[in-house]
């Protein structure tokens, strides 16, 4: 199999992902802008969007995927299978039991994640309705998960990349149509995540027929809690929640500091927070999800050196590629939020705040996407402890940042205590992946650094020259045009960074790899 290509296809699916969920960014910017219903909706949104990235991009395939590998490539189908209807089963009536929980305790919930909106009483009272109606999201959420970790093992990756983007499509249904339903308006998209998760539950369902691997969930829980491959996923799944979760943990801690700031400080992470997760996704979540199934397979093998191999290939593409993405949010972070959320209700002030709250993340991006490259090191190797370990000490040393950024910084601090902390978590994660041999960096490092440094210079002049020439918010009377002058801003960045590196020797086919 050629991962690269392998990578191109899911990176593919995810951008096309990441677009409809620009478009539905776009159009809750343009009809609520940074206001108390959106604060109050991206606060009801954040329990079930950390299990999102938790479950659907972490803890659970961490811990479930590398078991799951071991059973198929060594125990036969009929063991596999009855695996996966143990794990089904379990978690299917843990997250009913959870769902009903959540339900009649979120008002304790959203004093948990935002005590500062206990202010206004109507904020308040609209984020608790929205929370009860979007808290199965988390059922639907998990199993969609184990049904995506079921897939990419058999090397399905195109269907589990592409089902956030029916969720996009039921948020945009949501804020053009459901929302004249409902008073007040904003109602109408916490329904939608409802029906985005029933349709990125439902389209898997053909794929795991087709493979014979369709859950089958039983009555009897106890039954299924006493299968020891069950008891291997929870006894690996409970830690990896800290490992994997560092920086959204922080940001949930970071949400109910927010709720303390001016009205519009939770939107504004959140406006940033989703540009962030372009280049996440399509590097982060797309490597991870391909280097997991294949790290898995080098150490039930015992094949050390490929083992070693995907890593530091993994890591190559990540330097390669979120570097520039970096320098770019950095460089052009007024021209992004301009031509993306500058609309409606969407004012200066929120362009400008949400642009500083972007360039104080891109600070951490290259570590929020290593810590997706190396965290898979250790769990294929089912080795959880050294992540946890590591974790909690980055969340205590994010929250400290916090305290000494949030004073002199507001809302800006609290996303550059999120970067610094991942850019942290990285550097322990290679530190002891190098301590414990489990990765020995190929030759030529350095001579890639050097060059690539080169081109990210060059790179950056081209941003700051060529962005400055436009006025961005005055631009907002030619949306056409401000659109036109960012796609050329961007294309002339992209050239001359790839053009750089090509005058220097850097070539496609170097980040080929193959796997048998």
């Amino acid at each position: 199999m050629n991962l690269l290509k392998t990578l191109a296809t899911i990176s593919g699916m995810t951008m096309l992902s990441r677009i409809t969920g620009l478009v539905r960014e776009i159009l809750i910017a343009h009809a609520f802008g940074a206001s108390a219903y959106s604060d109050a909706y991206n606060i009801a949104f954040r329990i079930p969007n950390l299990l999102r990235r938790v479950f659907a991009e972490g803890a659970f395939s961490q811990a479930f995927v590398p078991i799951l590998s071991e059973y198929h490539d060594q125990k036969g189908p009929q063991a596999t299978k009855s695996l996966v209807d143990a794990v089904g089963t379990l978690l299917t009536w843990a997250l009913v039991i959870t769902s009903i929980i959540g339900v009649i305790g979120a008002p304790l919930l959203v004093y948990g994640l935002a005590s500062g909106f206990i202010k206004d009483p109507e904020k308040y009272s609209n984020t608790v309705v929205m929370t009860r109606i979007m808290f199965p999201y988390i059922a639907l959420i998990s199993l969609v998960a184990l049904a995506g970790g079921i897939l990419n093992t058999w090397r399905e990756f195109k269907i589990p990349a592409f089902t956030p983007v029916l969720f996009n499509l039921a948020s945009i249904f949501g804020s053009v149509v459901l929302v004249y339903f409902f008073n007040p308006p904003i109602y109408g998209l916490a329904v939608a995540v409802i029906l985005g998760g029933v349709l990125q539950l439902g389209i898997q369902f053909p794929y795991l027929i087709k493979i014979g691997m369709l859950p089958r969930i039983s009555f009897h829980p106890m039954e299924a809690l006493n299968d020891p491959g069950v008891k291997r996923v929870l006894r690996n799944m409970g830690p990896a929640i800290f490992a994997v979760s560092a920086a959204q943990l922080s940001i949930l801690i970071n949400s109910n500091l927010a709720s303390h700031l001016p009205t519009g400080s939770v939107s504004w992470l959140g406006y940033a927070d989703r540009l962030m997760e372009f280049p996440t996704a399509l590097l982060g979540v797309a490597l991870g999800t391909i280097l997991l199934p294949s790290l898995s397979r080098a150490h039930t093998q015992g094949n050390q050196e490929e083992y070693s191999s995907l890593l530091d290939w993994g890591l190559r593409l990540t330097f390669l590629l979120a570097l520039p993405a970096a320098v770019g949010l950095a460089t052009l972070s007024i021209p992004l939020t301009a031509v993306l959320f500058h609309s409606g209700k969407f004012d200066e002030i929120a362009l400008i705040e949400t642009s500083h709250a972007l360039i104080a993340y891109g600070v951490g991006l290259i570590g929020l996407i290593v810590v997706k490259i190396l965290a898979p090191g250790f769990y294929a190797k089912q080795n959880i402890k050294t992540p946890v370990k590591i974790a909690l000490g980055v969340l205590l040393a994010t929250q400290i940042m916090n305290q000494i950024f949030i004073p002199y910084l507001a809302h800006v601090g609290l996303a550059l205590a999120v970067g610094v902390g991942a850019c942290f978590n990285a550097g322990f994660l290679y530190a002891a992946l190098r301590r414990h041999k489990i990765y020995q960096p190929k030759p030529g490092w350095m001579l890639f650094f050097a060059k690539q440094a080169v081109a990210l210079v060059l790179m950056a002049g081209v941003a700051l020259y060529l962005s400055a020439q436009f006025n961005w918010v005055t631009m907002q009377a030619h949306q056409f045009y401000r659109i036109l002058a960012l796609a050329g801003v961007l294309i002339a960045c992209m050239v001359t960074y790839f053009a750089s590196l090509f005058a220097m020797g850097f070539r496609f086919r170097d980040f080929k790899r193959i796997e048998n």
